[in-house]
């Protein structure tokens, strides 16, 4: 457990926990209607006809909209707006939705919904993103299948592997997770009299849910209010519009507050899910271990719509050749549509899956070798002013290096640790470690910023575009406006997750919200500080060098309280607001080529211990440890609670969570057949280590630490069960059959 801060109670800690915290799903207005989504049984089929008649004599029913009712774009996307509102001519996924309505009750909704008569035309279907590439497949869009195509290469990969000695090829499949948060898409779009709209729904990007809405609905983004906090848990599958545009379609036809609020299964038919891949790597060392030649081919299955998975590719290319220093490198992505579910952004962001492959050929090549598998790492390891993965400049960190010595020393600990597990059980330990950018990268708008305000009640208000979608933004904001201004929390105002009121932050994606909360206090702070005193000199006569903030109000440095922030405030209403505003762009690398590339990185190290059941193949995670190099702690809870968070969600990636398709259809639709960790699976031991230094003259900060503890806790726990085993797996989650078998096949009196 980290020890060095002292750790402090999250200022939405308590509602949370016992349950007063109000969601925006648990919004009411006066004369608000249910709304609900008719969507697409079929996966890929033309749409003959809509009728809506028998739907609209329904007692209750207040309005059906259907695609002849969007009055403006009708599709959106932040990419691309390649997904329709409300499908016209084709549906291309279970899920597409193809009409709403709103009705006095959610029961008179659902009736409705199996009123409206839809004829289709069944089209043929096609799940495998191989053969969606190949010539003769129907086109699910104009340009074709492959949405996007991402390339990167150095050297010369064929002469390096010319010279290799040992040479290891695979291919590793990973599987399509769901984000599994707490509370579903949801929330209430209310037309205001003045012709506006507010739209009480939980996303992580509210300016670009108004951005999107106004293209839609065919409005000025300036009548459109996006309040986005608090919500019930993201992981990046709320970043993409969900119900914002039917809900508001709904409350334009109806001029009434319309909640919308999924069920479990519509959500999971709908919802965003982790992009599925398959992941060839071929990559080669010689005979002292030196990596020579990588070459990867990466095929994610997006699904039916583009959502962010351009985006995932490239991150995925580049972190291909993870923290490793190689000569000759050759990668290639390919993101192809298919009519599976929509992948998306999800915790991690296309790292976790071309981590996994990375790191299980970095352990084979140590065992092809007989190496320690961490001195092999340590050997091929990059440098504290090494480029990046892409040959990018970056910020220079020593992360990487730090992070394993860390965990190594975890490592002898653990080995001298005794322990006598049942006679039919074997226990193993592994270690992987990752690399992770931080912010969107170059080429992309990545705008960030903050206001500090006196309000008139004297309180030091924050405000900050960013969304507190259960990641512990308000503590972050909190602890920082406190350490700068010596003042307590009953003097702090936080306002964030609300596109009336605050300035344009960016989204709270990409490890970014810490990070730029952080530098927009840094830029603001010195200024905000001098007018605070200016206005306590004016009003007491004493001079500003004899002044300095603190708890409650402004001090006298002699350690005596010379004005209260209410009393500064009341006596001086009739000053102008005192406000001071940042805007700037999130650092990114002055060299590079490949648009997406990162110049802030994060790193972390995992040491999983597992033990597995020879009898039942049943795999146990006994330990998860974690050392992470992203910069100052801030919130150390925050901080904590991150690392573990993610690495009990990569424990479910690993061995559990799979949502599988038959047909374009989800097989799992619930969680009584979709199984996520409960209390019985988190491992007893969960030790974080935080090294918090930064090289000197790195004045950016803290990374964020939202992604990097999920990375590499899949390939841990993988090489923990090869320990124990001697069985490699290429496939996630890990199968209980696949290790029986394998353990079979090796006819040792052990596995018997």
């Amino acid at each position: 457990m980290i020890e060095t801060k002292k750790k402090k109670i999250r200022p939405d800690g308590p509602g949370k926990v016992t349950g007063a915290l109000k969601y925006l799903t648990d919004l009411s207005f006066p004369g608000m209607l249910n709304g609900k989504i008719l969507r697409s049984m079929e996966p890929h089929a033309e749409i003959q006809s809509i009728s809506v008649d028998q739907a609209k004599q329904l007692p209750g029913v207040r309005a059906i909209v259907t695609y002849e009712d969007v009055p403006g774009l009708n599709g959106f996307g932040l990419i691309f707006p390649d997904q329709p509102v409300l499908c016209e001519n084709r549906v291309r996924y279970v899920g597409d939705a193809i009409a709403a309505v709103a009705a006095d009750t959610i029961e008179i909704a659902d009736e409705a919904l199996q009123l409206i008569q839809v004829e289709y035309k069944k089209l043929p279907v096609i799940v495998d993103p191989e053969k969606a590439l190949h010539p003769d497949a129907p086109k699910l869009h104009p340009d074709g299948n492959l949405l996007h195509r991402a390339y990167y290469s150095k050297g010369d990969v064929e002469e390096g592997f010319q010279s290799c000695s040992y040479i290891i090829e695979e291919t590793y499949e990973l599987p399509r997770q769901m984000h599994a948060y707490m509370e579903t898409e949801g929330g209430v779009i209310v037309p205001e009299a003045d012709g506006k709209l507010t739209v009480y729904v939980g996303t992580q990007h509210g300016f670009k849910d108004r951005y999107q809405l106004s293209r839609i609905l065919n409005m000025n983004e300036s009548d459109i209010r996006i309040v986005s906090s608090p919500m019930g848990g993201s992981f990046g599958g709320k970043d993409e519009l969900n119900i914002q545009p039917y809900g508001a379609l709904l409350a334009l036809a109806t001029n009434c507050p319309v909640k919308i609020h999924q069920t479990r299964r519509e959500s999971v038919r709908a919802g965003l899910k982790r992009h599925p891949m398959k992941i060839t790597m071929k990559t080669g060392v010689d005979n002292s271990g030196k990596i020579l030649s990588h070459k990867v081919r990466i095929l994610a299955d997006t699904g039916a719509y583009a959502t962010l998975g351009p985006a995932v590719l490239d991150f995925a290319v580049e972190h291909a050749p993870g923290p490793y220093i190689i000569p000759n490198i050759e990668i290639e992505g390919l993101s192809v549509f298919t009519n599976n579910g929509v992948a998306g952004e999800f915790r991690g962001f296309g790292g976790n899956q071309v981590t996994f492959a990375l790191e299980g050929q970095i352990d084979r090549l140590a065992k092809k070798l007989k190496m320690d598998p961490i001195e092999f790492r340590e050997k091929n390891l990059r440098q504290v002013d090494s480029p990046g993965p892409l040959g990018q400049k970056i910020a220079p960190t020593s992360g990487a290096k730090d992070v394993l010595e860390a965990i190594k020393e975890k490592v002898v600990e653990t080995t001298n640790e005794s322990h006598l597990p049942d006679p039919w059980k074997v226990i193993g330990t592994g270690v992987a470690i990752s690399i992770h950018g931080g912010g969107l990268g170059v080429g992309r708008i990545d705008p960030a910023g903050g206001r500090l305000s006196f309000t008139k009640e004297g309180k030091i208000e924050a405000a900050f575009g960013f969304e507190e979608c259960g990641q512990g933004l308000l503590a972050v904001i909190e602890t920082l406006v406190m350490e700068e201004f010596k003042c307590k929390e009953d003097d702090i105002r936080i306002v964030v997750g609300d596109t009336g009121s605050v300035p344009i932050s960016g989204s709270s994606t990409a490890s970014r919200a810490t990070s730029m909360v952080w530098n927009s206090i840094q830029r603001m702070k010195e200024t905000f500080r001098g007018e605070i005193l200016e206005r306590a000199s004016s009003v007491t006569g004493i001079p500003v060098a004899e002044l300095n903030m603190g708890p409650n109000g402004v001090w006298l440095n002699d350690g005596n309280l010379c004005v209260s922030y209410a009393e500064l405030a009341e006596k001086t209403l009739n000053e102008p607001l005192l406000k001071v505003e940042t805007s700037f762009n999130f650092p990114v690398s002055p060299d590079a080529v490949v648009d997406g590339s990162h110049f802030l990185y994060a790193f972390s190290s995992v040491l999983a211990r597992v033990e597995v059941d020879l009898l039942t193949g049943k795999v146990k995670v006994l330990d998860l440890d974690q050392a992470i190099a992203a910069g100052p702690v801030v919130s150390l809870l925050g901080y904590q609670g991150q690392i573990e968070g993610g690495g009990i969600m990569a424990l479910g990636y690993s061995l559990m969570e799979e949502a599988k398709m038959e047909n374009g259809a989800y097989v799992n639709d619930n969680f009584d057949t979709y199984l996520i960790p409960t209390i019985q699976d988190v491992p007893f031991v969960m030790n974080v280590e935080a090294i918090e230094k930064l090289q000197e003259g790195d004045l950016y900060g803290p990374r964020g630490v939202g992604e990097i503890g999920t990375i590499a806790v899949a390939p841990a726990i993988v090489k923990a069960i090869h320990d124990a085993t001697g069985c490699w797996v290429n496939k996630l989650p890990v199968s209980r059959e696949f290790l029986l078998e394998q353990m079979s096949t090796r006819g040792e009196k052990r596995w018997i």
